[in-house]
Order: C-alpha cells, then sequence, then structure tokens
C-alpha cells in the first residue's frame, strides 16, 4: 500500500476484532470501554457494520453515543469523516470489528472489518477463542496476519483460556512465531455472559443492572488484560488518514437555520434501533425532533408534523403496546388525517393491525392493512438497497434507499389495496420484490436507511412535514 495523506493531530485508535463471530470480541469491547473510562480516559466507541445493538451497548460502557462504520453505506472519506467527528474530545477510538476480520460480502472482503482498519489505518488487536486449543493458536494469528499484509495486527487477547499451562504455551507460540505480543489472556468467567437473543446481545435497555453488569466485565478485563499494553498499541495508530470532515455532509440538502417542522421519534426500550446519522440529518433539514415513550405517553405531542418509528422489539413489549389504547389510537387519528409516517421494521409492525407472537394475537396502531406474525426463524438479514416507485407518498420517485434488513417477522393477511412505495434491488422486502407498506402520507417497511448512503430521505421527509405543518395552521 503507497503512502496515505493525512491531516490533523494523531488520534490514538484501534480495532478489536476476531478471526470469526462468537469469539468474545463483544463482550471484550465492552469491558475495554469500561475500564479504560475508570481510568479516565475519554474513549469513542464505534461498531463495524448495519447494527444497533452493540452500538447501544458501547453507548452505555464508554459514556459516549457509539458510531456505526459500514463501508457498504459509507465511501472512505465519510468513514474516515465520522470517526473524526464523533472523536471530537476523546482520548482515544475503540472500533468493533464484526464477524471474522476478513468476512465481507464477496472473495475480496470488499465491506469487512479489515478495509475498516485499512481505511482508517487503525490497527487491530485480534481476540481468539482458545477452546481445545494449543499451538494452532499461533498458525491461525499467523495467518491472520499474512492474509493481508496491509492491516496492521498489533496485539493478541486470548480469550476462554482454561489455565496457566494452556496460556504460557499460546503466549509463547505467538511472541515467538508471529512476533506480535499477547496483551491479555482472559479465562471463562460468569461476569462474562451478558444475555443475548438471535444474532447479539439483548438491547441495554432491557438489561436490568447493566450498570454492574458492566463493571464486573471491566473487572475481568482490568484482571487479565493489559490495559498500558492495549493503550500503546492505541498510540501507535499516527494521524488519520484522507479528507476533513466537512466531506461528510457534502451531499445533504442546503440547510436553513432553525426548525421548519417538529418530526415525533418514538424512541425508548421497545423502538431503540436509530442510526445517529438519521437523527442528525433530519435536524439539519430542517426538523426538531421530540421523542415519544410508546409505553407511558398517551398521545403524540400536539405540535407533531411527522412521526419517524425505528426498529426494536415490539414483540417483547406487544402487551404494553396493546395497553397503551391512548397513544395506538393517536397515531391511527393523526395518520389518518395525513401526518406524514415513516416506520422501519418494529415501526411497521406497530402500525399493521395486529402482531401476533407466540401464538398471541395483540392489537397494534391499525394504520397499515397487515399483521405481522413473529417467527422462530430468521427471516431476513442483510444489507438492503431499494428504488422508490411512483405514488409513493412523500418521497421522491426514482430516489434510491439504502440500508439493511434484521428480523424475524413476516407481514400477513395484507389489504389488497395496500400500495408498495418502493421496489426492492437487494433484499426481501414485505413480499418477494416490494418493501414501503403506504398508505396517504405513511410509508412504513422493513429496510432500516441509511441516511448517509440515502441523502434525499431526510430532506424529503422534513418537506412533507413542512406541507403538513403548512396545511394544519390554515385551518
Amino acid at each position: 500500500m503507497g503512502a496515505i495523506e493525512t491531516t490533523g493531530p494523531a488520534m490514538p485508535r484501534v480495532m478489536v476484532a476476531a478471526p470469526h463471530g462468537r469469539s468474545g470480541k463483544t463482550v471484550l469491547t465492552l469491558g475495554l470501554l469500561r475500564a479504560l473510562r475508570r481510568q479516565g480516559c475519554a474513549v469513542q466507541p464505534f461498531k463495524k457494520g448495519a447494527d444497533f445493538i452493540d452500538p447501544g451497548w458501547h453507548t452505555v460502557a464508554a459514556g459516549r453515543t457509539s458510531r456505526n462504520l459500514d463501508r457498504y453505506f459509507m465511501e472512505p472519506d465519510q468513514i474516515r469523516a465520522v470517526v473524526r467527528e464523533a472523536s471530537a474530545g476523546a482520548d482515544a477510538c475503540v472500533i468493533e470489528a464484526a464477524m471474522g476480520l476478513y468476512d465481507g460480502l464477496d472473495a475480496e472482503g470488499s465491506t469487512s472489518s479489515a478495509e475498516i482498519a485499512k481505511i482508517t489505518d487503525t490497527p487491530v488487536i485480534l481476540v481468539l477463542d482458545v477452546t481445545r486449543m494449543t499451538r494452532t493458536a499461533g498458525a491461525l494469528v499467523l495467518g491472520c496476519c499474512a492474509f493481508d499484509p496491509d492491516v496492521r495486527i498489533a496485539g493478541v487477547i486470548l480469550n476462554r483460556v482454561r489455565g496457566a499451562r494452556q496460556r504460557g504455551l499460546i503466549t509463547e507460540v505467538i511472541e515467538r512465531t508471529c512476533g506480535i505480543p499477547v496483551v491479555g489472556a482472559v479465562p471463562a468467567d460468569a461476569r462474562l455472559d451478558v444475555p443475548d437473543r438471535h444474532l447479539g446481545l439483548v438491547t441495554s435497555g432491557e438489561t436490568d443492572g447493566r450498570e454492574r453488569l458492566l463493571d464486573g466485565i471491566a473487572d475481568v478485563v482490568e484482571e487479565w488484560v493489559d490495559l498500558d499494553a492495549v493503550r500503546a498499541v492505541a498510540a501507535g495508530a499516527g494521524e488519520l488518514p484522507g479528507a476533513m470532515p466537512e466531506t461528510l455532509h457534502a451531499d445533504d440538502a442546503a440547510e436553513a437555520p432553525g426548525a421548519r417542522a417538529t418530526i415525533a421519534v418514538v424512541r425508548d426500550e421497545v423502538f431503540p434501533f436509530y442510526y445517529p446519522e438519521n437523527l442528525a440529518a433530519l435536524e439539519r433539514a430542517g426538523a426538531r425532533l421530540a421523542f415519544v415513550r410508546s409505553l407511558e405517553d398517551d398521545a403524540l405531542p400536539p405540535d407533531a408534523d411527522g412521526l419517524y418509528v425505528g426498529g426494536g422489539f415490539p414483540e417483547v413489549f406487544a402487551a404494553q403496546l396493546h395497553a397503551n389504547e391512548g397513544l395506538r389510537r393517536s397515531v391511527r387519528e393523526r395518520a389518518a388525517h395525513g401526518l406524514p409516517v415513516y416506520a422501519e421494521c418494529g415501526g411497521l409492525m406497530f402500525l399493521g393491525r395486529r402482531l401476533v407472537y407466540h401464538g398471541q394475537g395483540y392489537d397494534m396502531a391499525g394504520v397499515l392493512g397487515l399483521d405481522t406474525v413473529v417467527q422462530d426463524r430468521q427471516t431476513a438479514h442483510g444489507y438492503a438497497r431499494a428504488v422508490v416507485r411512483e405514488d409513493a407518498g412523500w418521497l421522491e420517485p426514482g430516489a434510491v434507499l439504502v440500508g439493511h434488513e434484521h428480523h424475524h417477522s413476516q407481514a400477513t393477511d395484507l389489504d389488497p389495496a395496500l400500495r408498495f412505495a418502493y421496489a426492492v434491488e437487494r433484499g426481501r422486502g414485505i413480499v418477494p420484490g416490494f418493501d414501503g407498506a403506504c398508505t396517504g402520507n405513511v410509508v412504513a417497511g422493513y429496510l432500516h436507511v441509511n441516511a448517509l448512503a440515502s441523502p434525499m430521505w431526510a430532506p424529503s421527509f422534513v418537506r412533507a412535514a413542512e406541507r403538513y405543518r403548512a396545511r394544519r395552521s390554515a385551518r
């Protein structure tokens, strides 16, 4: 790899990666974040990939909002700009990888964690699950180092170590054969057990005693990981390459000062899944955000000019949503009067007639003519891309929406009159080839849109809210 142009001061940073998923990198990342924070280090977390749950835990552990870095959504300059922007005021950055270090969409690993490490010129600490392994651990580390010499593997943390003999043997093999320091050797410990669901942890908002849990993980990390060595690896990163942060929002619509519309955002333990970029994009486009709690508030704010319902696990809270008849009625009535609404995944389920979970049905908002049934198996997982069709509510025909899908539900009993706002080019959608159930000014689908990759989304939504506000004011 040739010389990389760098600008700005050095930012200590490190990526925590692994040869494969389920190696324990998420839990150890949380422990590192909390342990560094307890040392007085302002640490900025990042997560590679389309993920909401791990960043939620990062945010609690570090006390700073975690951000996603994803080559499918972002150009290299955007990735570097997000790192710069989010790291303002931080002492160090920790990037958690996804899946295996080199795993991506294709044989070249074009969307892999390794690509993020190279784009940001970030050294990697490899978490190695050494269950039933000794000398082979050295072969795995050596292979990861040799596979792409442009990826700087600068340290190893052994995980699930079963004793001093195994720890000593593996450490000797890796350091002698690979020339890379082993900076930690963590045994199996009950304090590292975090509840999980589907492909990852349960949300931080659902977990009782989360501070105690994170402190317990940090205690283990402080005991078995050399934090000074980790900080030394991060300090060796040097300056961040690439463009300065002003490129991050270059494709946004022209910004105007002051809020021109109020968009209600349902955000709580039921619906916690929002890309920070999406909320920021709405504000830049002229929206004031008013946050709503789905289990406590019995109506939308009276001044709401739009409604955004993100993803989550409404099935887990279905009985409580069913019981909050006031909010369900408020959403249904305001949507019927033309309120612009955007919902995705869990939000789609909430806007339907009924949600069926473990054979029990629960009334939802009744805005859309469909029911959703939660399945035992995963029904969609991966990146998604769709093109807006004609007659798609407030969305602009021909616009491209880029994001991801991850759900275990299926839409059923669709009203024959229900329209679909976009044609799916990648992903599953509500029905094969189509997503974005659409009625009036309501658009709801399984695609989680990413505003950086879909620059027209936020301005279109805010303009629709402005039109609604003007009509409401004229009445």
